[in-house]
């Protein structure tokens, strides 16, 4: 059952970080409206299942005032909620806390900051880190998001990678495809014969963006909520026949390769990386499906 709402508030973002999934940007464009947060939210409220709401992007606090409405309604419904940011409005600990003390009035029950090299690089005066600090002096729960730079570890062999050099934890989407795969150690597709991350038969989280997409995972949507309202496409949604979740079950990113009749060869990473690559070379053939287009770095008119 769903028990998770993650709206995407718009896909604008100050920054174009290498390992983004859904290519965001600073000329990314595709914002949320209150009435749009509104209509979802009402949604949730109907599928009963629903406990957590999260804000996040692009980057939400550069549509703060959308933010703190939205915060403010989710709250008023009784939903617990999240917000995931990269902290850059943190220029000093007394910004920072002018910035976060309305929203630690409304209650936020997790607040996730990006803080790792992959966003600042070395930075040592990082906005993020402020940011975490102000927070935490609020007394808000806060933690840092911290993403790696994926490397082989040439002293450790795992089996399952057929005897090649580990390089575990890796999950390439998005960006990272082409900015991270190159010197990994690779495998055959035939090695990928499910999908660890998503539950794909009966999901528990979903993002929202502001064109109506409901994404399962990251560019792969279940429908669209401006056309179908959220607690009929729950209720409607048969996993099996979907055309992408159905090969995915049945068979991992091995089956959707072959039923898509995707053959390069040139090896994957892990399962995200085969997945993904099928599903952006096939994208035109079930644009509804294989949606959003800016999770496949393509743009689309607001």
């Amino acid at each position: 059952m769903l028990n998770g709402i993650h709206f995407l508030l718009t896909y604008t973002c100050t920054q174009s970080c290498k390992h983004c999934f859904l290519h965001c940007s600073p000329d990314s464009q595709g914002t949320m409206k209150m009435e749009q947060i509104d209509a979802v939210l009402r949604e949730a409220k109907k599928l009963v299942s629903v406990q957590d709401i999260y804000f996040e992007g692009g980057e939400p606090f550069l549509v703060y005032s959308l933010l703190k409405e939205g915060v403010r309604s989710a709250r008023r419904m009784g939903f617990s909620v999240g917000i995931v940011t990269n902290g850059f409005w943190a220029k000093d600990e007394e910004e920072a806390t002018q910035w976060l003390e309305p929203l630690a009035q409304l209650g936020i029950s997790d607040l996730s900051i990006s803080d790792d090299e992959l966003h600042y690089g070395n930075l040592s005066h990082r906005p993020s880190k402020i940011a975490l600090d102000a927070a935490l002096k609020l007394g808000m729960p806060a933690r840092a998001l911290r993403c790696f730079r994926p490397e082989v570890n040439s002293d450790a062999v795992s089996a399952e990678n057929g005897g090649l050099p580990y390089s575990g934890g890796v999950s390439l989407r998005g960006r990272a495809v082409k900015s991270f795969a190159s010197g990994l150690p690779k495998r055959d597709q035939a090695c990928f014969l499910e999908c660890p991350h998503e539950d794909l038969e009966d999901p528990k989280r979903v993002h929202i963006d502001a064109f109506g997409n409901v994404q399962i995972c990251q560019g792969l949507s279940m429908g669209n909520c401006w056309e179908t309202p959220l607690s009929n496409m729950f209720q409607d949604y048969e996993p099996w026949k979907h055309p992408v979740c159905g090969p995915l079950l049945q068979g991992g990113p091995n089956a959707l390769a072959e039923v898509f009749g995707f053959s390069v060869r040139e090896g994957w990473v892990d399962e995200c990386h085969l997945c993904y690559s099928v599903r952006a070379a096939f994208r035109q053939k079930l644009p509804e499906v294989l949606a959003p287009p800016q999770a496949y770095g393509t743009e689309t008119a607001v």
